[in-house]
């Protein structure tokens, strides 16, 4: 398949034969370029040669488990635009809250649905055309801090400090509009939208992750309604 041709590359990463033919057929079907691997470390093989749009990651496998993957491949290269979405049929709070810090993008239940399957990569096309406008944006400074939205990086002083992109584009959010106040809805409306579904304590957590790195400055809490950045 040519380069003009495809919608999107997608490396497919499950140990499951059956999963890894059904999900290349119905793929290929709809235009997308695929590779698959069977484990973690020979999707990093493959990785060396291809530049994925959509990573679609088990989250159990030998060798090298999805969490383990996704951890080092964000680590690798925090402002890649990729996508990452866990295939799972372990679908708790606590994995999908423990996924959504590393840096998981999505979550398609097993046993995977055609239709289920043509609706989720839809959306994540969606969220990676937003986060290529995002990278398009102006840095935003204030004090020592400086936002840098094509690197995904946010400098604290002489410090650098790479974001996680939920990260940085809650962060981005509240400092665009200082002053202003988000509840915690319009925040969970703004960053993850109607394609994944978390709840409030997501954006807790990832607003606690945020404070550690600015040191605890500039994000308040306004009691039972959300937050705020000021300067």
């Amino acid at each position: 398949m040519s380069n003009e041709k495809y919608i999107a590359r997608v490396l497919i990463v499950d140990d499951e034969v059956d999963t890894l033919e059904f999900l290349e057929y119905n793929l290929r079907n709809k235009g997308y370029e695929v590779r698959s691997a069977a484990n973690g470390n020979k999707a990093f093989e493959i990785l060396k040669s291809f530049q994925p749009d959509i990573i679609l990651l088990d989250y159990m496998m030998p060798e090298m488990d999805g969490m383990e993957f996704l951890k080092k491949f964000r680590k690798i290269n925090p402002a890649n635009q990729c996508l990452v979405a866990f295939l799972t049929a372990k679908n708790t709070d606590e994995t999908q809250i423990e996924s959504l810090e590393l840096g998981a993008d999505d979550f398609i239940a097993k046993p995977i649905k055609p239709n289920v399957l043509a609706s989720r990569m839809s959306a994540l096309l969606r969220r990676r055309q937003e986060y290529s406008k995002l990278s398009q944006n102006d840095d935003i400074r204030f004090e020592d801090v400086v936002i840098n939205p094509e690197s995904f990086s946010v400098t604290v002083g002489n410090e650098v400090i790479a974001f996680p992109r939920k990260e940085f584009q809650l962060l981005y959010l509240l400092a665009e509009k200082p002053g202003r106040v988000f509840r915690r809805e319009e925040i969970l409306q703004a960053i993850w939208g109607d394609d994944v579904l978390v709840g409030e304590r997501t954006v807790d957590v990832h607003i606690r992750k945020i404070r550690e790195k600015l040191k605890d400055r500039f994000i308040k809490t306004i009691k039972g309604i959300g937050y705020k950045l000021e300067f």
